[in-house]
């Protein structure tokens, strides 16, 4: 489905990614581990099209989208849900979900399935994205880019300062849909349990190239190597 080769990318003349090589099938979880600075969040920004490629190919779909802006990306099928969630706070919770879905004919009908997906946010639909919790403004991060039905979804961090419980509803909707739309995802993540439920293998990057693969059973073994980082 996506693919990777040689792929290179950095920040001015600071490399960055050092030659990844990816490859994620159909209905595929895969996980990215690390400690920060090693270029998870680089990767995703690179895969997006929102940093530009300084080597290597990414296809997607069978097609090359190495030279692609962010927006043929996504009419393409890829979402991206940022470190940080990046929703617009001055814009209600509904307004968010129609950015995600904006030039779509079917808006409002997607939107409404997202929400039967995302119950949480029925109740406060006309309150501003700024004055959500965290942890509603990561599920509003989640479902807005959700109502684009993307066929992969670039998922960065997202238990990042949330309390469990939304951790908990976030990692059971993600696999719920993996089932119901056949929804496939490459999630950076830094807490190793909610790495391990969901993906099927978990690729471990170290100065901007992946140095070894894991397979879910085994990321627990990784919390003694990675100190610092939450195995919780």
């Amino acid at each position: 489905m996506l693919e990777a080769k040689a792929l290179r990318s950095g920040y001015g003349r600071i490399p960055i990614l050092m030659g990844i090589d990816l490859a994620v099938r159909q209905g595929e979880f895969i996980g990215v581990f690390g400690h920060n600075g090693m270029g998870k969040t680089t990767l995703m920004r690179t895969l997006a099209g929102h940093l530009r490629a300084t080597g290597g190919s990414v296809t997607f779909g069978g097609e090359d989208i190495t030279t692609a802006l962010p927006h043929r990306r996504a009419r393409l099928g890829l979402g991206f849900v940022p470190q940080g969630r990046e929703i617009f706070g001055g814009l209600s919770v509904r307004e968010n979900l129609r950015m995600g879905a904006i030039g779509l004919n079917d808006a409002e009908q997607r939107i409404d399935r997202v929400l039967e997906d995302f119950p949480r946010l029925k109740p406060i639909l006309d309150r501003a994205g700024g004055v959500l919790s965290g942890g509603e403004q990561q599920i509003l991060a989640v479902a807005r880019c959700l109502c684009a039905e993307p066929k992969l979804v670039l998922l960065d961090e997202p238990t990042e300062g949330i309390q469990p419980s939304i951790v908990d509803e976030i990692g059971e909707t993600l696999l719920r849909l993996r089932t119901s739309r056949g929804l496939t995802v490459i999630l950076v993540e830094q807490s190793l349990e909610f790495i391990r439920k969901l993906s099927d293998r978990v690729l471990v990057i170290q100065k901007g190239t992946f140095i070894r693969e894991v397979a879910a059973e085994g990321v627990a073994a990784l919390a003694d190597e990675f100190v610092g980082i939450d195995a919780a």
